[in-house]
């Protein structure tokens, strides 16, 4: 039986990968796209390494965007995420990307989906995050209709430079729950089947996170992923953690559907800033960051800290009360966040409103790269599914 071929492109954004689509290349209903993407990806795979699609074996590296025209006046595009389960045949569209929404102003302008915008200079793109329902204004240098590729900015993460587009999302506070804290409080206290009861802070902006000390943990905050995910007590923990989390959140009535969502909210381990070993092979010294981080996903720990991970931490840095204020109580022009490939930088302002706490945006800056462009082959089943 032949393979379909669709229109795609496959880019790097920060320091992820994903196939970007174009709405218009993809069936009309929402339903016929998750047997798609499983194909095109390489998942379900038991043996964790996606060699029948482009996934790279860790959620990082398998993902999927979907771009198409503004669904919002306030926007210039439509954009969509798809997280893939790399061992399970599911298709997750309950969270968010950061790392990849730096990919989506670039491949819109690319592709002219961007109508009377200039194709040199300055480039501002009004992108509406469908997933959850904001927008995030992406800005970028073009020259002759392109994406400025190479530049001096360093991302730990990814290998030489590029060229800085800075993300700014706008309001990120509730976008799924309703509310920046969505318990009403800076810390609470979880009970956890097998852990008993810990502390934690759960914050929702830019993506739902919840965020425990390491110490309680009895870890130091500085283990490199691959320790974490050879230790199946840990994740199964954590796991516990961020279904009690769910829960308490309101993204799942129980933790049994919560364990059916396993890309929200993400969990991260909070630590002081410490020396600590980096992927690279080089020693970060304590100095250099406000506070350490590991972040999981989808069962794993990530190798960088996750764009709009990052965001989150930055918000509820400035959220009085919090455990992650405690950590960055000194941060002042932006938070640094140690994680095992380096340093993130994010900022925050967040304001007592007339309801409460508001956050008016979080930022960072992130590099893209157009890796390749032409047609992805998928399985007839997929099509036919």
């Amino acid at each position: 039986m032949r393979q379909w071929r669709i229109p795609a492109v496959f880019m790097r954004g920060g320091t992820s990968k994903a196939i970007l689509f174009r709405r218009a290349d993809l069936p009309a209903s929402r339903a016929a796209w998750d047997p798609i993407f499983l194909s095109a990806i390489g998942s379900p795979d038991p043996n964790g390494r996606q060699l029948d699609g482009m996934g790279g074996g860790i959620s990082s590296l398998s993902k999927v965007c979907v771009i198409g025209p503004a669904t919002r006046d306030d926007a210039d595009v439509d954009y969509t995420f798809a997280q893939v389960s790399v061992g399970d045949a599911l298709v997750d569209y309950s969270g968010s990307c950061g790392n990849m929404s730096s990919a989506i102003g670039p491949f819109a302008l690319e592709e002219g989906m961007l109508p009377g915008a200039p194709r040199d200079g300055d480039i501002a793109v009004r992108i509406h995050d469908t997933n959850a329902g904001r927008i995030i204004v992406s800005r970028f240098r073009a020259l002759d209709g392109e994406a400025l590729v190479d530049g001096p900015m360093a991302l730990d993460g990814v290998g030489g430079t590029g060229a800085p587009i800075r993300l700014e999302f706008m309001d990120p506070g509730g976008a799924r729950t309703g509310a920046l804290l969505p318990t009403g409080r800076a810390r609470d206290w979880l009970d956890v089947p097998g852990l008993g009861r810990i502390e934690a802070t759960m914050v929702d902006a830019a993506s739902p996170a919840v965020f425990v000390r390491a110490a309680d943990l009895g870890r130091t905050g500085a283990e490199l992923p691959a320790e974490l995910d050879a230790d199946a007590g840990f994740h199964a923990m954590m796991e516990s953690i961020r279904a009690a989390a769910a829960v308490a959140m309101g993204l799942a009535p129980d933790v049994a559907r919560a364990a059916l969502r396993p890309a929200m909210p993400r969990i991260a381990m909070i630590a002081p800033s410490i020396a600590a070993p980096l992927l690279s092979g080089r020693r970060l010294a304590a100095a250099e960051a406000d506070l350490t981080v590991r972040m999981l996903s989808m069962g794993l720990a990530h190798r960088a800290v996750p764009a709009t991970g990052a965001l989150c931490i930055g918000v509820a840095s400035r959220l009085p009360g919090s455990l992650v204020a405690d950590l960055a109580a000194g941060a002042q022009d932006g938070v640094r966040i140690a994680h095992a490939s380096g340093i993130t930088v994010v900022d925050a302002a967040v304001e007592e409103g007339p309801n409460g706490l508001h956050c008016r945006y979080a930022a960072l800056y992130r590099t893209a790269r157009r890796l390749f462009e032409g047609r992805v082959l998928v399985r007839a089943a997929a099509m036919t599914a």
